[in-house]
């Protein structure tokens, strides 16, 4: 069984490529594997490995002053998700491309108070992940931005048509794109945001089986996770139109089209999201 966490921390991070060095050097001679960005604004990341080693690496990190009281989201799997480990310096741990103040968010809910509040019927429920993400699955009654990048999404809130008071009730899926998301809302003047703690990961181990349905898209190569949900997928097959939660890159490269495809129709169409990406494929 290998372990799966992912986790994010806002704080200012001076040398990164120093930092960078020390991390990559610590996780391959751990053995772990993921995906790790640094900046000055702090770190975000994903890691797998047994359990030994993850609870090593938690270990690790936890220990280091900078980092301290950073929290972790963890699943299980039966295989690696990475393939090896990468460490990367970037401008920003999740990109959004505008200055914010990050001490100025939206309130943190539990679980407990998402699932409390979300009845009510005058809060918006709002999805701060992109439109394919949303597709394999959401919180029922959320609005789901029509955006392909995190970047778009001050465009989205500046054509909102709702009022500046509404209650806002946003989620993701590990919490970090709604700190930033929740930032950039009360920077343009909303006056009731709230965030879901942990996000959707640790909502649905919480409280499975309540408000949220489908699955969860991950950022590895595993692509879904059913977060521990019963098995009732929101998205249909591409092909057959049955229902079908296996999302997959189309195996012709010139196309790479994200799509839902059920083994049997993967299996018959090679991978390929369409008859022509099979003859592309096999020309």
């Amino acid at each position: 069984m290998i372990k799966i966490i992912l986790f994010y921390k806002f704080v200012n991070l001076e040398n990164t490529e120093k930092l960078k060095k020390e991390h990559l050097d610590f996780c391959n001679n751990l053995g772990v594997k993921g995906r790790v960005l640094l900046a000055n604004e702090g770190i975000n990341g994903s890691v797998s490995g047994t359990t030994d080693q993850v609870e090593a690496y938690k270990d690790w990190i936890s220990n280091q002053e900078i980092f301290r009281g950073i929290e972790f989201k963890e699943e299980e799997g039966l295989y690696h998700p990475f393939e090896k480990m990468v460490v990367k310096v970037k401008k920003e741990i999740i990109r959004i491309d505008c200055e914010l103040d990050l001490n100025r968010v939206g309130k943190h809910i539990s679980p407990q108070e998402f699932l409390s509040i979300s009845s009510n019927q005058d809060v918006l429920i709002l999805d701060t992940r992109n439109d394919y993400e949303s597709r394999a699955g959401k919180f029922k009654g959320a609005v789901v931005p029509d955006i392909n990048s995190f970047r778009e999404f001050p465009n989205f809130v500046d054509k909102m048509s709702v009022s500046k008071d509404t209650p806002i009730l946003m989620y993701c899926t590990g919490g970090i794109r709604c700190e930033k998301a929740s930032a950039y809302m009360i920077q343009k003047g909303f006056t009731n945001v709230s965030q879901l703690h942990g996000g959707i990961i640790n909502f649905c181990q919480k409280l499975p089986n309540t408000l949220w349905e489908g699955s969860c898209f991950v950022f590895d190569n595993r692509l879904v996770s059913n977060v521990g949900q019963m098995e009732n997928p929101l998205s249909f097959c591409i092909h057959c139109n049955e229902k079908c939660d296996q999302y997959r890159n189309c195996k012709n490269k010139s196309c790479n089209k994200l799509a839902f495809m059920c083994p049997e129709c993967r299996k018959e169409n090679h991978s390929c999201c369409s008859k022509d990406c099979v003859k592309k494929l096999l020309s």
